[in-house]
């Protein structure tokens, strides 16, 4: 799944080619994505410019004069920029065709991403309002987060990957934040003392903005026709190398099933 490294990377890469662009048409083949792309989006995108476009937490926000698209990665989405006269593939679900001759392509196998309008405030929508704070803002801090956790006793991985407490911390990011702070991931979330919370938020910016930089200068150019995702592959310290040597202590990384999640972790460098 996408998080919010690659949705941020998205952004980037798409930014130069649709803002300050106007829409000439919507192409919609699959309406029925995790809900149905409503059936006014051609008709209010149509003749738009689109103004700018930021991220919150994982949802891009295309905003016109007429109101903003919310649009969803899902498990597997993607978006690519191709000339107009690229034949579409398979899952290939929509089209935002611009007067540049460009086309923002909108592929999704597995149908679990999103497409939404509003003519209101996008932050203020439903599936928007609810989320926690970014994690490289300035109100992700150690206050913030110190003065939730208390007397929660659900597993520390688990809290920081609710979205209702910060935004962006998936299964990946939380692993590797975890043990670079030294943190076990089943360690009960009131009993982190605040001078290990102040060690760990540190270390969730630190891998987000790391993440996030190097999908900034490995990514592939966004404007071409493989149809795949211009993604990062990141340097990891634990995700996904259960039985494999830490890198710190040499001794073999350890995977549980925590929140129905792989979980990984250094059982000697976490505590």
């Amino acid at each position: 799944m996408p998080e919010l490294p690659e949705v941020e990377t998205t952004r980037k890469g798409i930014a130069p080619y649709v803002v300050g662009e106007v829409v000439k048409d919507v192409i919609i083949r699959e309406r029925q994505l995790r809900w149905p792309i409503p059936t006014t989006l051609k008709r209010s995108l149509k003749n738009q410019l689109i103004r700018k476009l930021r991220r919150r937490a994982k949802y891009l926000l295309f905003y016109t004069d007429k109101g903003c698209m919310i649009l969803h990665l899902g498990m597997s989405g993607n978006l690519r920029i191709l000339d107009n006269k690229q034949a579409h593939e398979k899952h290939d679900h929509v089209d935002i065709i611009f007067e540049s001759g460009n086309l923002l392509r909108f592929h999704d196998p597995r149908k679990f991403g999103s497409i939404l309008w509003t003519k209101d405030d996008p932050l203020e929508h439903k599936l928007i309002s609810h989320l926690g704070p970014e994690p490289l803002s300035d109100e992700f801090n150690i206050e913030y987060l110190f003065s939730l956790s208390r007397k929660r006793t659900k597993a520390i991985k688990t809290f920081i990957m609710d979205s209702h407490i910060v935004v962006g911390v998936g299964n990946i990011y939380a692993s590797e934040a975890l043990f670079r702070a030294g943190i076990k991931p089943t360690l009960q979330t009131g009993k982190v003392s605040k001078t290990r919370y102040e060690k760990l938020v540190i270390e969730i910016k630190n891998v987000l903005a790391e993440a996030i930089e190097k999908g900034g200068t490995t990514l592939r150019d966004f404007f071409n026709s493989d149809g795949k995702p211009g993604y990062f592959t990141q340097e990891l310290q634990v995700y996904n190398r259960e039985g494999e040597a830490c890198n710190k202590c040499m001794r073999k990384i350890k995977m549980i099933r925590l929140g129905q999640r792989s979980t990984f972790y250094c059982s000697h460098c976490q505590s």
